[in-house]
C-alpha cells in the first residue's frame, strides 16, 4: 500500500460535479493498493500516518502528530500510484489492485481511521475527482507499507 502524505491548511475534492469531501488543517492522503496487499498493510498505514509528527509545534519543530492539533484526514484513492513508466511512455498498472479489492482495503484503512477518532472526509472510488488543497509548508511525504521508500 502506497500513500501520499500532505500536511494542508485546507483540502476538497469533487467527483462529478459533486463536493464529496472537505477539511481543514489535517492530512490530505492518496492512497494506491497493491494487489499484493493485505490487512496488514492496511494496519500499517492506520498507524504510520495519522502518527507522523509533521505538525510544527510552539518552537517550529515538526514534533506534533495529527492528533496533537485535532486535524482531519481528507483520504483520496488512487491507483496510478502503482503505475510503472519504466518500460515506456504509457504507465503499466499491473501491480494495482483489481477494484473489488482496492476498494476493500480502501474503506478498512479509512474505517480504521475513524475508529481511532479521526474526522475522515473522502473521494468516491472509482470516478473522476478533482482535488484542491492549500499544501501547508509545502510538506509531502511518501510512504509504502513494504517500506520500499
Amino acid at each position: 500500500m502506497r500513500c501520499v502524505v500532505q500536511r494542508v491548511s485546507d483540502a476538497f475534492v469533487t467527483s462529478e460535479g459533486e463536493e464529496t469531501g472537505r477539511i481543514g488543517r489535517g492530512l490530505m492522503v492518496l492512497i494506491g493498493v497493491s494487489c499484493e496487499d493485505t490487512e496488514k498493510d492496511v494496519k500499517y498505514m492506520a498507524e504510520k500516518v495519522p502518527n507522523l509528527r509533521i505538525f510544527e509545534d510552539e518552537n517550529g519543530k515538526m514534533n506534533l502528530s495529527l492528533a496533537d492539533v485535532g486535524g482531519s484526514i481528507l483520504a483520496v484513492s488512487q491507483f496510478t500510484l502503482y503505475g510503472d513508466a519504466r518500460g515506456g511512455r504509457r504507465p503499466s498498472f499491473i501491480a494495482a489492485a483489481r477494484p473489488e479489492a482496492a476498494n476493500a482495503l480502501y474503506e478498512q484503512l479509512v474505517g480504521a481511521w475513524r475508529e481511532k477518532g479521526f474526522t475522515v472526509e473522502t473521494g468516491r472510488f472509482r470516478t473522476d475527482m478533482q482535488v484542491h488543497l492549500t499544501n501547508d509548508g509545502p510538506v509531502t511525504l511518501l510512504l509504502d507499507s513494504t517500506r520500499l521508500f
